[in-house]
């Protein structure tokens, strides 16, 4: 990936070794916080995708934030390590073009200083300024493009893409492009149906949620997207948190300490959005990651007192769940000093 493009916006920073990665001011404050209350339970919390508060992460259909670039070398660091994290299986070629499509378009819609698609028939002519790629490729003809359409365009999109086909009354995820997991396998999962691959979560299923979700979701009308959010934690701004390679990170779950908590653990958002696609009849499903640093959400004083008391509450299942059972007490503590027990507003938004 050449990066002989400049422009002062997006960092040069990495999410492994030295970790440098850092969230500007402006970007803590355009986080999307996941607690619109002061406790938290699992749920399906679907709203529709439409243009959302200008400068936040749902102003656009997708969100090019100031990691985009690193972001991107970062993907490409992890499939030279492990190219099975992006998988299609052969029936989903016409869904990677759907998506091809739906983020090339918006992309160029959005960010006209950025990326820019021309078309005349089925030969398009692609530029992406940021990564410094010109394409010129015949729609819906694999060989004008060096990968597959799907690898292509996830290549240069933040966040995480599955592709799910519908048949037989569920949802099957047979097409992926996952670096930046949650704990989740790409290579495991594909080819599971929608239950399958939401088994391990934990009481949810007592309670119909997911069975709520998957009966709204094959219902999903083209033109008409939805968003939701999912978090977790994770020591250190990485990226990669994948089973496979566990061996890598997951000790460091026991490496901190009262003295450098605040800087090293981080709340771990997933802005979910899912899409149904015109030729394929698929659902594309990004999952886009964020980071922040326990010490800078607690520059927003709602945050720092609503997340205290979201970590302080929450069941141990989810806690298990979520990964940070064995570190809520050093948590706790740590966030306990930014909650003067004063009341918080509803909703996410940080307080002006």
């Amino acid at each position: 990936m050449s990066l002989d493009f400049k422009d002062d916006f997006f960092n040069d920073e990495t999410f492994y070794g030295d970790f440098t990665f850092r969230n500007s001011p402006r970007a803590i404050r355009r986080f999307p916080f996941p607690f619109d209350r002061d406790d938290y339970m699992y749920s399906v919390n679907m709203e529709p995708h439409v243009p959302g508060r200008p400068g936040s992460v749902f102003e656009h259909t997708f969100d090019v934030d100031e990691h985009y670039v690193s972001e991107m070398r970062d993907r490409e660091r992890v499939l030279k390590q492990d190219p099975l994290r992006c998988q299609s299986l052969p029936h989903m070629t016409l869904a990677g073009w759907d998506l091809l499509e739906l983020i090339m378009e918006s992309f160029a819609r959005d960010y006209p200083q950025w990326f820019s698609l021309t078309k005349n028939g089925n030969h398009w002519h692609w530029i992406n300024r940021p990564l410094n790629i010109d394409q010129k490729f015949t729609f819906l003809d694999e060989s004008t493009l060096p990968y597959g359409p799907m690898e292509y365009i996830t290549r240069q999109a933040q966040g995480d893409f599955t592709l799910q086909d519908q048949r037989d009354g569920t949802l099957w995820v047979e097409a992926g492009m996952v670096t930046t997991q949650a704990d989740w396998s790409l290579d495991f999962d594909i080819g599971m149906s929608f239950h399958e691959w939401h088994a391990p979560v934990p009481m949810a299923h007592e309670t119909g949620v997911f069975d709520r979700a998957l009966k709204f979701l094959l219902n999903l009308k083209h033109g008409a997207p939805v968003r939701r959010f999912n978090w977790t934690m994770t020591v250190d701004p990485l990226l990669d948190t994948s089973p496979e390679n566990y061996h890598k990170w997951g000790h460091t779950k026991a490496t901190l300490t009262p003295e450098n908590i605040g800087r090293r653990q981080h709340l771990r958002v997933e802005l979910q959005t899912l899409f149904r696609l015109p030729r394929s009849n698929a659902i594309a499903f990004p999952i886009r990651c964020y980071l922040c640093a326990f010490q800078d959400i607690v520059t927003q004083p709602k945050w720092g007192r609503r997340l205290h008391r979201v970590v302080r509450d929450l069941p141990d299942a989810l806690a298990t769940y979520k990964g940070f059972i064995r570190n809520r007490p050093l948590m706790v503590e740590y966030l306990s000093q930014f909650d003067d027990g004063a009341p918080t507003s509803p909703g996410w938004w940080p307080e002006d």
